[in-house]
């Protein structure tokens, strides 16, 4: 489809939104022909309980204040009619065609397309910037006197359960925060915390509103200090769908997943022009801070689409994984994939040989339901794959390591990514499988003087903490510090299995051998190192010892999955909290 094409739909969408919107809302809004006629009919009709009309000389004075009521009446009502009107249209018509121009949705036809048919109930429809326009002098933003001030906040349903929304308005003042927008959100933000609902903010903001200087400051602080307050107990989503700059990139990275459009979205907390007056480099919005960049390089961003719709439709199939609050069950779906599938493609799938890599895509997709799974973060740190998927129809957190990229070895990022990831499956209750694979820690001295061993115990304090079900299988092998870290039994494992030929050690024969026998001749040190082999590099001695559990087999390994976590889905979180010693809270290495 051409841009011209896609734009006239667009606009014709736009339109035919704004005709069906007062029938969604909740004040009907009825034609102005029809609200004359019931305010003419109710200034003649008589009041049966008062009998007949009084014909005496006060007859005339009766009428003219029941017409002066009803006129009162008539334009009030019109007014708060005229008002809602302006609030639909935002900025109007001429900035709505603009933005289809530049390939974006307005805000109401963002959360036209997020929410169920009809189920939006907005919230504040028409507040007001608190600044007027002609305000002793001071300038405005403009556009900011619209209703609305610049964000449309509600509530309504995604595949009918309950989400509170706000969704920034470009069209209105750039979408800019003020006093009045950021009260909006501040509200919707609480009642999403009161009912343990999960919440979606659709960010398309130039920043702060300038003219209200401090104020709009104390907004942000505002929702800032909301976006802690509901952090572990609601779902938090932010999409990036336009510009994000300054402060404002503060509250998407206090969420738990950020989506970002690939064409429009930006998050840079000092734009391209400032960082060439301070420091001289040049950069463009996409190279300081695009969806690219935060997909691969910072991390900031987990998904990313092409568009608007694309976004879209990634928040809603995320949030089909995840409960509605962290006091709510883990949701549960009916599958027709019996849980006692067995693949025999798995028994051949991963080489016997342990330098030789593979794609643990290939074996995650093999084990969930229908093949199907959503990988978070997939561009970046991608030797560590972090995935929501479903095991007899359980939403279960997926943490993998990653043999085609750096040998699956966990490096900072990967331990970052994991460890994040962690924490949010242990504070919704989902449970967590971990599919492990690694040789160890990336060595270097760029990962040593970036902080590794900072960086990887926040993996290993991650584990440890979490109380949620955990279900362990080693792959291939687990060498060295890294097999402690991956959910081993010592951290808190709840069931480990290995697969027949996989390995534990502190680290792999040849490494070993170099160390043990530095000065044999070669022969001898090969004939060291198939002994080494031998002797350490299977998983016998933590069999024999209770660190694993069991062998399982490849293809059963599905059934042993379902069956734990029908084993452990009453598992009691609260009680595995260590009462000893008496403290506030951790110090987690962060």
């Amino acid at each position: 489809m051409t841009g011209a094409c896609w734009r006239r739909q667009s606009l014709r969408r736009s339109w035919t939104l704004f005709r069906e919107w007062p029938q969604r809302c909740t004040l009907p809004c009825r034609g102005r022909r029809q609200k004359s006629q019931d305010v003419r009919e109710r200034a003649v009709k008589p009041n049966p309980r008062e009998g007949p009309c009084n014909t005496s000389g006060n007859a005339s004075e009766t009428a003219s204040v029941s017409d002066a009521g009803a006129a009162a009446e008539f334009s009030a009502a019109r007014q708060v009619e005229r008002q809602e009107e302006l609030a639909l249209l935002g900025g109007g018509f001429a900035r709505i065609r603009h933005q289809h121009r530049s390939g974006k949705l307005t805000a109401r036809e963002r959360l036209h397309i997020l929410l169920d048919r009809g189920s939006f109930q907005e919230l504040d429809r028409l507040v007001r910037s608190r600044d007027s326009p002609a305000a002793q002098g001071r300038t405005t933003a403009r556009g900011s006197h619209v209703p609305g001030d610049g964000v449309v906040t509600g509530h309504g349903f995604v595949h009918g359960r309950t989400v509170f929304v706000y969704s920034q308005d470009f069209t209105v003042a750039g979408g800019s925060l003020s006093e009045a927008n950021a009260g909006k959100i501040c509200k919707v933000m609480d009642l999403a915390i009161q009912a343990g609902a999960p919440l979606i903010g659709i960010c398309d903001s130039g920043g702060a509103r300038i003219q209200e200087g401090v104020r709009s400051l104390a907004g942000y602080a505002e929702v800032f200090k909301r976006n802690v307050l509901a952090s572990g107990f609601i779902p938090q989503l932010s999409l990036i769908l336009g510009p994000c700059a300054g402060g404002a990139v503060y509250s998407p990275a206090l969420t738990d997943f950020v989506l970002m459009n690939r064409q429009h979205a930006h998050m840079f907390v000092t734009g391209p022009e400032v960082t060439s007056a301070a420091l001289g480099e040049r950069a463009t919005r996409d190279e300081l801070g695009g969806a690219a960049i935060h997909c691969r390089v910072s991390g900031v961003a987990h998904l990313a689409g092409d568009d608007d719709i694309a976004v879209i439709q990634l928040a809603k199939e995320l949030l089909s994984y995840l409960p509605q609050s962290a006091g709510v069950s883990v949701p549960r779906t009916c599958t027709d994939d019996p849980r006692d599938r067995e693949d025999p493609v798995l028994n051949r799938l991963v080489p016997a040989d342990p330098h030789i890599p593979y794609d643990m895509h290939h074996v995650l997709e093999r084990l969930v339901d229908r093949e199907e799974f959503l990988e978070i973060q997939p561009d970046f740190a991608p030797n560590m794959i972090t995935a929501f998927g479903r095991v007899d129809g359980h939403s279960v957190a997926v943490i993998a390591n990653q043999p085609q990229q750096l040998s699956g070895c966990i490096d900072i990022d990967a331990a970052v990514k994991a460890s994040r990831f962690v924490r949010f499956a242990d504070a919704f209750g989902l449970p967590i499988i971990t599919l492990v694979d690694v040789p160890g820690f990336l060595p270097g001295t760029q990962q040593e003087h970036g902080g590794i061993i900072r960086h990887g115990a926040k993996l290993l304090y991650a584990y440890t903490e979490a109380t949620v079900p955990k279900l362990t299988v080693i792959i291939r092998k687990a060498y060295g510090g890294a097999y402690c870290v991956m959910a081993s039994k010592q951290l808190r494992g709840d069931l480990n299995a290995v697969w027949p030929n996989a390995q534990i050690a502190v680290m792999g024969a040849a490494a070993a051998t170099q160390i043990l026998h530095r000065n044999a001749s070669e022969e001898t040190s090969e004939t060291q190192r198939r002994a080494y082999a031998r002797d350490y590099l299977h998983a016998l001695t933590a069999l024999e010892r209770g660190y694993v559990d069991c062998v399982v087999q490849p293809h059963k390994t599905r059934l042993w999955l379902a069956n734990g976590l029908m084993l452990l889905q009453h598992k009691q979180r609260e009680a595995l909290r260590e009462p000893w010693p008496p403290k506030k809270h951790d110090n987690m290495p962060l």
